[in-house]
């Protein structure tokens, strides 16, 4: 019989087995797959998930919206905007940025409460960080080492110009009342920095503070491949970066806060009425931070104008009326341009200069007792004060004057180097009269402190304007 072809109904019969016996197996394997998802879920499995987008994105959604049009009404208005560029300044930082980052880095764990004997307890949201005492204490102190922030400048490297003491890197600054607000370690820094962006508009005492966060910054991150740093001593603009955990630090040089012009002929003319294009890029950052005084109060030589303008006219005033126009059109620049719903804006008080009478040269301790000199006209603090008053923006005023004060210590002084960006010989350090530097501060030190208080206020809601009195 041959055995090739079967009958129909012998094949239809075998098929129909077959596909029982299939489909009780499928039936099987499916229960089977079912009851271990249901135990991996049980025991926290979670599916994969695909890495995120690169951290830096949002940085460039930053930086295109900082490039739009100033608000209608805004005294910048008719500036052009900064050229357009893929980041501020029209660097160009290639495609490794624009790589995929990778996961963020992890949060550190939550600091430990730390006793603070304060002589005060109660409600610490009412305390006020400004009032309090130094102490010396060297365990924690300094939040960095010079030598692990390879881009500190050399005008404020004190110990690397030869400075022999480290006393002054020791102190910390404890308010009244306020337990422990002032304990800020370096990756908890880090952590309060991640997805922002903060931007120091000012003089070379802003500069002092953006140097000394980004060193605390620098010395955090656990992988430190994984920074970008342009710091260039010629460069208005100034920029670090952690990656990992989608944060800059900026710097834009601008000492009066109003635009400063030199003319075909090369002379120089300060516009009080009219704001530097560069604020534009400043636009859409998380934190702006201002300052502004001391070149204000510069005569002779040092004084960096010729003349005086306002409405495209030459004129001629005192300098207290013309810091007053100035801070008005940076008030009214803030308030048609800045929105409070996204950016906190901070205005940092007169960083003290210590000379005459209370003179900074071989000094190793604090101020703890007696009047401290006044280093700065009162009538301009008061300036300050009363166009941040009359603002629509909420602006922190970053009240860091009299802590700093009590700091006579903490100036570079002979350590520093001079105008040629060399360090002061032997002799020179012998002539403190004509080459201590008082007015910077030696880092780690003092700005360190500004930042800690600034990186509380963060963690706050605005507060109203803390007046000197």
């Amino acid at each position: 019989m041959d055995h090739s072809v079967k009958p129909a109904a012998a094949l239809s019969a075998s098929s129909s087995r077959r596909w029982a016996l299939a489909t009780s197996l499928c039936t099987l394997a499916c229960l089977f797959l079912l009851s271990a998802s249901l135990l991996l879920v049980a025991a926290g499995y979670r599916p994969f998930q695909p890495r995120a987008v690169a951290a830096w994105d949002r940085f460039s959604r930053l930086q295109k919206a900082a490039s739009a049009p100033p608000a209608r009404g805004s005294p910048d208005a008719a500036v052009a905007p900064a050229p357009g560029a893929s980041s501020p300044g029209g660097l160009d930082w290639g495609q490794e940025d624009k790589e995929d980052a990778g996961p963020p880095a992890p949060a550190p764990a939550p600091a430990e409460e730390e006793g603070e004997d304060d002589g005060a307890g109660g409600d610490d949201s009412e305390c006020d960080v400004f009032e309090g005492e130094w102490v010396e204490e060297p365990v924690g102190y300094p939040l960095y080492d010079a030598a692990e922030c390879p881009f500190l400048s050399d005008q404020v490297a004190c110990r690397r110009n030869g400075r022999p003491d480290s006393g002054y890197e020791q102190w910390r600054w404890r308010p009244r009342g306020c337990g422990g607000r002032t304990r800020l370690r370096g990756a908890e820094a880090l952590e309060l920095c991640r997805d922002k962006r903060l931007v120091f508009v000012g003089d070379s005492l802003n500069r002092n503070m953006w140097e000394s966060l980004a060193c605390i910054l620098y010395a955090a991150v656990p992988d430190r491949s994984r920074t970008r740093i342009v710091d260039d001593a010629g460069s208005e603009y100034r920029i670090f970066r952690a990656m990992d955990y989608n944060c800059s630090v900026e710097f834009f040089w601008s000492p009066f806060l109003v635009k400063l012009e030199t003319k075909i002929n090369r002379t120089r003319a300060l516009k009080l009425d009219q704001l530097p294009a560069m604020l534009q890029r400043t636009l859409g950052a998380d934190v702006l931070v201002f300052n502004t005084g001391h070149w204000w109060t510069h005569t002779g030589k040092l004084r960096a104008w010729d003349h005086l303008e306002r409405n495209g006219k030459m004129v001629e005033m005192e300098g207290e009326e013309a810091f007053n126009i100035a801070l008005r059109a940076w008030a009214k620049w803030v308030d048609h341009s800045i929105d409070p719903s996204r950016t906190r804006v901070f205005f940092r008080s007169v960083s003290p200069e210590h000379k005459s009478v209370n003179w900074c040269y071989n000094q190793t301790f604090p101020i703890s007792a007696g009047t401290v000199a006044p280093g700065f006209p009162k009538s301009l603090v008061t300036i300050v004060e009363r166009n941040i008053k009359s603002m629509r923006t909420p602006v922190t005023y970053l009240n860091i004057t009299h802590l700093s004060e009590l700091r006579i210590d903490a100036h570079p002084s002979v350590y520093t180097i001079t105008r040629e960006g060399k360090p002061l010989t032997t002799e020179q350090q012998r002539q403190p009269l004509t080459y201590a530097d008082c007015s910077h501060w030696c880092l780690p030190g003092l700005p360190d402190t500004w930042n800690v208080l600034l990186l509380d206020s963060l963690m706050r809601p605005p507060s109203n304007v803390h007046l000197l009195g």
